[in-house]
């Protein structure tokens, strides 16, 4: 968990992907986070999280439904939801956060 927080503990925001493999919407949203990562460049970081290799992680932020997408700021979670989004969408949550 001290790794959790050195990641999200950063000046810039971090959209943060709770998946699977064998999630059907999980995996839909893999091409959509490739283009809000290269949208976004290096003003925001945009990490996948496999909730299969990462439970207790996972439970620490009671992950149910898939993808949960989570942004957060400084350490602190900004916005949080569930299913899926578009890149469009996406970008412009992030952005609000700069």
């Amino acid at each position: 968990m001290s790794k959790f927080g050195e990641l999200i503990d950063v000046n810039i925001p971090v959209l943060l992907d709770f998946f699977t493999e064998w999630n059907e919407q999980s995996t839909a949203m893999h091409p959509v986070l490739r283009d809000v990562a290269a949208a976004l460049g290096d003003k925001a970081k945009v990490i996948k999280i496999d909730v299969e290799k990462n439970k207790e992680l996972s439970e620490a932020l009671r992950v149910k439904g898939l993808p949960t997408l989570i942004i957060y700021k400084d350490g602190e979670m900004k916005w949080r939801q569930s299913g899926e989004q578009d890149a469009n969408t996406l970008i412009a949550l992030v952005q609000s956060y700069f």
